[in-house]
């Protein structure tokens, strides 16, 4: 199976659909102005050698060829998160599973992008005998503060990480079909139920009086979308019915 999907720089010829090219694990890529790359931008900004990707399983390398220019890769997924790979800079992993290389081009910026669609994951029953793990995260999907939580990620979660988080009342709204008694009320009692039950803040019996916690929502859902615990095939539960129980 190919590791990675490089898609070039658009061009004229491009329209609809853009190139994309494929590489398997081991192969590599090297692009520039020059005819005798794999890959040719061109472009006088670009460098003549400019640089070379490599796939290695499932993730990929950077090697920055130019003499001046810093390329930076952007993960379009991650409200700002990049790395930069300075000239001459050789193999420099890339963790991004969807990025974008950003090449400094005389005024402009070109973007080549590369999707490494590739997981590699341990078989399960590969493990050690003895008690389980406990999970990290409890939560059940079947519940109505799991709906509150897919409510509140799903603007992120559609594609658009830096999304403003709904309103209260716009929860409210969202979750009308799957939910049709829930009130700015319920809502908000799941948002501090969830507040609690995900360690952001301590429990009734325990907790300090005064203002309630700063940035909560933002808290959630920046902690469900690092951690996995919303998944875009999650936000089906703002569609059925969910259950009655927690409030």
């Amino acid at each position: 199976m190919y590791s990675i999907v490089v898609v070039p720089p658009p061009t004229p010829e491009d329209r609809q659909d853009r190139t994309q090219i494929r590489l398997a694990p081991g192969e590599r890529l090297r692009f520039g102005r020059a005819p005798g790359n794999d890959l040719r931008i061109a472009h006088d900004g670009v460098s003549r050698r400019a640089g070379e990707l490599g796939a290695q399983g499932a993730f990929w390398i950077l090697s920055n060829l130019s003499a001046r220019h810093t390329y930076v890769v952007e993960n379009p997924e991650g409200a700002g998160e990049h790395i930069k790979v300075g000239p001459g800079r050789l193999d420099a992993p890339v963790p991004f599973e969807f990025s974008r290389i950003v090449l400094p081009a005389a005024g402009e910026l070109l973007t080549i992008e590369v999707w490494a669609p590739r997981h590699d994951y341990l078989r399960d029953g590969a493990g050690p005998d003895g008690d389980t793990t406990a999970p990290a995260f409890s939560v059940d999907r079947t519940k109505r503060y799991f709906a509150v939580l897919a409510a509140l990620c799903e603007p992120r979660l559609r594609g658009d990480p830096h999304a403003p988080l709904p309103t209260v009342d716009q929860v409210v709204d969202r979750l009308r079909s799957a939910w049709p008694a829930a009130s700015r009320t319920s809502v908000q009692w799941n948002i501090d139920y969830l507040a609690v039950k995900l360690r952001l803040k301590p429990g009734p019996e325990t907790a300090d009086t005064g203002p309630r916690l700063n940035g909560k929502k933002e808290s959630l859902v920046s902690l469900a979308l690092r951690f996995d615990l919303v998944r875009e095939d999650d936000l089906v539960v703002l569609s059925g019915p969910v259950s009655r129980t927690a409030r």
